[in-house]
């Protein structure tokens, strides 16, 4: 799937933006706080139904304006149009639609437009907590497995009404338990049993990335953990349904899982330095990449922001190496520092594109244009 076009109206600082994309290599260049990363944000909205940065929908509408807008327009691979459009009205629901039909369920727009987004803010899968860790594999799983998507909205909504009946300061029925057990133990195991198919076969791409871009200075691996892996996960969920009384939310289940992320045999989060944290998630991004390339059956978008920070120059140049070559498809680039895209020009050559944002206003820029910062 290729963006050749976007129209933004009001989407955070950017209020009226047109712009026309180079099939293959796009570059956004700027001081921080301009709008780099929210003209990526608004392409990763139209994959996703959502920001990757502000869950808040009515927050990303520009101050002082009452709605916002992104339209994209897309070729599809047998060389098929798609509109995809998304606007809100602050106090009223979104809308979303293709080719001018909204969508019934914003679900079944997940994983029409399979997208790959490697950006600062995931530094917090390994500072983080597990959520975040839970989410990777689900933004992975989702984009090309509905049965997973659904089976995870459905655990969601059990475990929400399981919890309502935990908190109750009035007796409640173990029947009304039983129903709400039954199906996050039922859907439970349909996610469980994807996140572990996934992450095995996972593992050896993403460590093969890693080793490509550290040059085999150091070992990675990542282990699953959950709940589910115990056994019968209804047993589980109505042994602990006292304890869970006392405290007033679901201590076990598949909403506790564990992705750990390893250098070594230990924890990254303890034992990695800015350099290694940072390439173990790129690594992972890229491996994402693969992932889905192979699974979605198309080749995602892949949007980089601010990539090179905290990389020596030996680990840029690797990751120059694999972005310039035949595997990616569309690309976004982000940088302060317009020297590291004219390095990755040098690499890839052919189509591309650049673009300056300033103050929200983005504008194509000549190849000479803002010269090396």
């Amino acid at each position: 799937m290729i963006l050749n076009r976007i129209s933004i109206l009001n989407y955070k600082n950017l209020e009226q933006v047109e712009l026309s994309f180079s099939p293959k290599l796009n570059c956004f260049f700027g001081q921080n706080g301009m709008g780099k990363t929210n003209l990526l944000d608004a392409v990763y909205y139209l994959s996703f139904c959502k920001s990757a940065g502000n869950p808040v929908d009515s927050q990303n509408i520009l101050h002082e304006a009452n709605f916002f807008m992104i339209q994209g327009f897309y070729q599809a691979a047998d060389g098929t149009p798609e509109e995809i459009y998304c606007g809100m009205k602050r106090r009223q629901k979104k809308q979303f639609k293709r080719n001018k039909k909204e969508y019934t369920r914003l679900s079944d727009h997940i994983g029409f437009i399979p997208l790959v987004m490697v950006s600062p803010a995931d530094a917090e899968l390994i500072a983080g907590g597990s959520d975040g860790r839970r989410r990777f594999m689900d933004v992975v799983i989702s984009q090309y497995d509905k049965e997973y998507l659904n089976a995870l909205i459905r655990y969601n909504k059990a475990l929400a009404q399981r919890n309502v009946l935990l908190k109750s300061e009035q007796p409640v029925e173990d029947g009304l338990f039983d129903v709400w057990e039954e199906m996050m133990a039922q859907t439970g195991e349909v996610v469980y049993r994807k996140r572990e198919a996934f992450i095995s076969e996972f593992i050896p791409i993403f460590q093969s990335f890693y080793s490509f871009i550290s040059q085999d200075k150091e070992q990675v691996g990542l282990s699953y953990e959950s709940h589910a892996a115990r056994g019968n996960l209804l047993g589980l969920l109505r042994e602990s349904r006292e304890r869970d009384r006392i405290m007033g939310y679901s201590l076990r289940g598949i909403h506790k899982d564990e992705l750990n992320m390893l250098l070594g045999d230990y924890p990254i989060k303890k034992e990695g330095s800015q350099g290694q944290n940072k390439t173990y998630l790129v690594a992972l991004k890229l491996a994402q990449f693969d992932f889905l390339k192979r699974t979605a059956g198309t080749v995602p978008l892949l949007l980089l922001d601010d990539l090179f920070d905290k990389l020596d120059a030996r680990r840029v140049e690797q990751i120059i190496k694999l972005v310039a070559g035949d595997g990616f498809g569309q690309i976004f680039i982000t940088d302060t520092n317009r020297s590291h895209l004219d390095r990755i020009l040098q690499g890839v050559g052919g189509d591309y594109k650049i673009f300056c944002v300033e103050q929200g206003r983005v504008a194509e820029a000549a190849d000479g244009e803002g010269g090396a910062a």
